[in-house]
């Protein structure tokens, strides 16, 4: 019986593979390269999948036509094919492929970075912004970033102090970042301050990225579904495992929230406009009213978000922005000036400052640029024909952005693989620049959570310019590799050496 199940399976992706083969021969379709039969161009796809995508595109065009397996899948790199997706065509790309990890991940694709587009996507991403990311949600939450980026800088002097003052980084500010989305979510920190700086802090860590961090790209299963059934390299059973975990934690946080709230009914949160409790807090209460909508699984896919979508991206982010200054001192001490300029009590730099450091800007900008934190944009799905460019895209074709290399394209960017911050100071930041910037995306599912992502960057890369001095740890040139992957991690973790400044010892003393 398990045999005949094979072939039927096999049968199948043998036919949809020809019927996609006949529909696209008779189509005026984008360049493409030849192809084999069966997996199409997937022996084309080694190594960082936006480099080999970067290397075809040079060479086919930036509106490239793949089949891989059973799929087909546009890519564009060039502004014009950007534009032309997510302006007249942007409703036909408004929806999201299915994969394994979007089955088995996303609270059956109530995430919604990952719903359908439809009427409940609307109501999900409507609440989002209402609650998560309008512009009053983000400047309530700027208490909770100002405390959360004293307490890295706290924990920084006591490193610098320590004898050994080199820093790892990603690890201090991901703590950062964990405990302030955490805070947001759930009205606690996940890291306690006191275990930030030992072993209990990293086990934590660890942990989180585990649970987190799972890879959520699509896979050899999407593009070759009959692997599914062979179990291939465990991917399902690691998603099952990964989803289990991730759900205990946010389940724990849920009940954690009720079991205090039972406890402590007497303890009210001030509303007065500047203060708002806790996410958890509005999603039940809005269960309250309309069950049958904000469901559980609802809550849970919403705080999902919050942990995936707010901490590592703009860790990494931060990451690179750092490594970049290092190993270009002239603009580290140009963005310095700018803070010391317009900053100039002895107090820590606040979100009220941010309009008053156009450099600073330009600087995440141009981090993001030459490395965005997910090269490849998440991918979008379209719900009928249409024209791209003069081509003909069928229904049901997968639509990457290849933001990084769109954004170090020569055609459009003058010295691309510079960094000069400079060059966004005479920028329309419209529209990503022109179609030419879009570490985010664009169009209707465009990353919501900009602003507040932008804002932590902002602050914590300001607030440590403006209070320590950094050094590269020995002689050697900075590390700028990168791993593999759906984020662009740095293959080697980003170390560096920090003393407070002379005028700030005494206020870093007295946090």
């Amino acid at each position: 019986m398990e045999m005949l199940y094979f072939y039927l399976i096999f049968l199948v992706s043998v036919l949809l593979i020809f019927k996609h083969i006949f529909h696209f021969n008779k189509s005026k379709l984008p360049p493409s390269p030849p192809y084999i039969p069966i997996i199409g161009h997937l022996y084309l796809i080694k190594g960082s999948i936006h480099q080999a995508l970067q290397s075809l595109s040079s060479k086919y065009g930036p509106i490239l036509f793949l089949r891989l397996g059973v799929r087909s899948m546009l890519v564009v790199s060039s502004p014009s094919a950007v534009e032309e997706c997510f302006t007249k065509n942007d409703i036909i790309f408004a929806n999201r492929p299915r994969t394994l990890a979007g089955d088995l991940l996303t609270y059956n694709y109530r995430a919604f970075v990952w719903t359908p587009y439809g009427h409940i996507w609307r109501s999900l991403r409507r609440l989002s912004v209402v609650e998560l990311f309008s512009s009053t949600s983000v400047h309530r939450s700027s208490a909770v970033r100002e405390d959360e980026i004293r307490t890295l800088v706290r924990h920084l002097y006591k490193v610098s102090k320590s004898g050994n003052p080199k820093v790892e980084f990603k690890y201090w500010f991901s703590i950062c970042l964990f405990n302030t989305i955490t805070r947001i979510v759930a009205g606690r920190q996940v890291v306690p301050e006191e275990d930030a700086g030992g072993e209990a802090g990293r086990r934590i860590m660890a942990d989180l990225r585990e649970r987190f961090f799972t890879n959520v790209g699509m896979n050899m299963c999407d593009f070759l579904p009959i692997l599914r059934w062979f179990g291939y390299k465990g991917l399902e059973k690691k998603l099952m495992v990964a989803f289990k975990r991730r759900d205990e934690f946010l389940q724990g946080l849920l009940d954690e929230f009720r079991l205090k709230k039972m406890n402590s009914s007497s303890q009210k949160h001030v509303k007065d406009g500047k203060e708002k409790g806790p996410l958890i807090e509005t999603l039940l209460s809005l269960r309250e009213s309309e069950p049958e909508f904000y469901t559980v699984d609802v809550i849970k896919s919403l705080m999902l978000v919050m942990f995936v979508a707010g901490t590592e991206t703009t860790a990494t982010t931060v990451e690179w922005a750092m490594s970049l200054l290092l190993t270009h001192p002239e603009t580290l001490d140009k963005l310095r000036t700018e803070i010391d300029n317009n900053v100039r009590e002895e107090r820590l730099l606040t979100d009220m400052d941010l309009s008053k450091l156009p450099y600073l800007r330009c600087v995440i900008n141009e981090a993001l640029r030459l490395y965005p934190p997910v090269p490849l944009l998440l991918p979008h799905f379209s719900s009928k024909d249409c024209t791209i460019g003069g081509h003909v895209i069928p229904e049901g074709t997968i639509l990457v952005v290849n933001s990084w290399a769109l954004q170090r394209d020569p055609n459009v960017w003058e010295e691309p693989h510079k960094f000069k911050p400079e060059r966004f100071e005479m920028e329309e930041e419209k529209e990503g620049f022109g179609y030419k910037f879009v570490p985010f995306g664009v169009g209707r599912r465009a990353c919501p959570g900009v602003n507040m992502g932008m804002r932590a960057a902002l602050l914590a890369l300001g607030t440590l310019i403006q209070c320590f001095e950094w050094e590269k740890v020995g002689q050697f040139e900075m590390e700028m590799r990168y791993n593999n992957g759906v984020t662009l991690q740095k293959a080697k973790p980003f170390e560096a050496n920090c003393k407070p400044r002379q005028n700030f010892v005494q206020l870093l003393g007295q946090l």
